[in-house]
């Protein structure tokens, strides 16, 4: 089983997309019967990307809506990208060679991803819409800082372009026999530590 991840592309403007889509192609070489795993943005515990936001919530004023925030997103728990691991596993001869494409039941868009997590870590930030061209340029500077893990590359803004959901015609889910966890009812578990008075925000 390789996990790779929605929006492999091969010509993609992406240096991280044609990466995933370079690692999906030597799989396919290496092992013609290995099961491809795309996942949207996952999320969990220790997830980069609502967790990162939200401590950017705790210093920032405001929070960058790049190209205005209308990316659609479709997140998925990591538990259920671990347990379509584990069945591509348990019956590989069902699961040869396919590729699934994995998102969970709801789509959003950055701005409303952002804003869930603000009501849920209780914060008030403007939401500040970004256009693409000054967001790369951000990027770019950010990314030359040296010692430094930049919150946004260049390459970062060029993913933002396009739609981060589970094609049309995608075998996903439901082909593996699993009912996607929504997002709602995790995000508390884990973002209760930036609310005020949690430890995060001490």
């Amino acid at each position: 089983v390789h996990v790779s991840a929605i929006g492999a592309d091969p010509q993609s403007p992406a240096a991280y997309a044609r990466s995933k889509a370079g690692g999906e192609t030597g799989v396919a070489k290496a092992f013609p019967a290995a099961t491809l795993i795309r996942p949207s943005i996952v999320f969990g515990p220790e997830d980069d990307f609502f967790n990162r936001f939200a401590k950017m919530a705790l210093l920032a004023p405001a929070l960058p809506l790049i190209g205005g925030g209308t990316t659609r997103f479709q997140p998925v728990y990591v538990l259920d990208v671990a347990e379509a691991i584990a069945r591509a596993v348990e019956n590989p001869e069902a699961h040869a060679g396919k590729t699934y494409e994995l998102g969970g039941p709801r789509i959003y868009s950055f701005r409303e991803l952002m804003t869930l997590m603000l009501n849920e870590i209780g914060r008030k930030r403007c939401l500040c819409s970004l256009p693409f061209a000054l967001a790369s340029l951000q990027g770019a500077v950010l990314q030359s800082i040296p010692f430094i893990k930049p919150p946004l590359t260049a390459d970062q803004v060029k993913l933002l372009k396009r739609d981060n959901v589970v094609g049309p015609q995608a075998a996903g889910f439901k082909e593996l026999g699993i009912t996607p966890t929504a997002l709602e009812p995790i995000l508390p578990t884990y973002l209760d530590r930036f609310r005020r008075g949690g430890w995060y925000a001490r």
